[in-house]
Parts: C-alpha cells; structure tokens; sequence
C-alpha cells in the first residue's frame, strides 16, 4: 500500500507518469514480474501504438473483463487491481502508464507465499495477448 502511494506520488502535476516513475521492486522469490526488473522477474512493458489515453482506455476494458480480477484504483496514469487464483490466493497488480516512453509499466506479484508457479508472468502475458489483440 505505502508502495503504490510512492508511486502515485512520483507522477507529474498532469496526471501522466514521468520516465522517472519507478514500479516497487519485486522481492527476491519468484513469485513476482516487472517490467522494470533487471534480473529473472523481468517482463515487457505494454506497448503504446497510437493514442495513449485510448490504449490505457482499452487495457483497463481488458481487466474489467476478467474473471479473476478486481480493479482497485484507476486514473489516467495508474491501474491497481487484485488477481485471485483458483486457491484463493491474491496477487497485486499495477499498470502505470509511462507517456514519454510509449509504454505501460507492468508488475504483478503474489502477497504471500515464495513460489507462484510461473502463475504471475502467465497472467500478464495473457492480459499482453488481450491488449494487443
């Protein structure tokens, strides 16, 4: 929660994310991506094509539209929302909408437990497919 207060507070006075923006980092267990991580939890950041309001528009449809997800918060640079698992396990997720780089910055990250069983990075990769498609 402080977390994503920190990185609500890094955006810019217009409501966009600076290239600045920092995602928090992901925890040493595997149980985490980020598009902003250096190591194995890395993963590609959404591309912006087009307009960027309309693309973080269309991302926010395509998690509405989820079965398993919860939005949280949303505004014209961040999305925060809650995964559950079949198990009833809760992941957090954050979209932060980076305008200078043409991107959305995506992380994804179990609350609990050290292994999620590649559970996280195939979420978001599956979120990527329904995006692009």
């Amino acid at each position: 929660m402080i977390l994503v207060s920190i990185v609500v507070m890094l955006m810019s006075s217009t409501g966009q994310a600076d290239s600045g923006t920092l995602l928090p980092p992901c925890p040493s267990s595997p149980n985490c991506v980020s598009s902003m991580a250096t190591d194995s939890h890395r993963i590609e950041p959404l591309a912006v094509r087009g307009d960027a309001r309309a693309c973080f528009a269309r991302l926010r449809t395509v998690l509405g539209k989820r079965k398993d997800t919860t939005i949280i918060s949303a505004d014209d640079a961040q999305i925060r929302v809650e995964f559950r698992t079949i198990l009833g396990f809760v992941d957090d997720g954050l979209f932060i909408l980076d305008l200078p780089n043409s991107r959305i910055e995506i992380r994804s990250a179990a609350r609990v437990g050290y292994w999620d069983m590649g559970k996280n990075r195939r979420r978001m990769e599956e979120i990527r497919a329904d995006y692009s498609g």
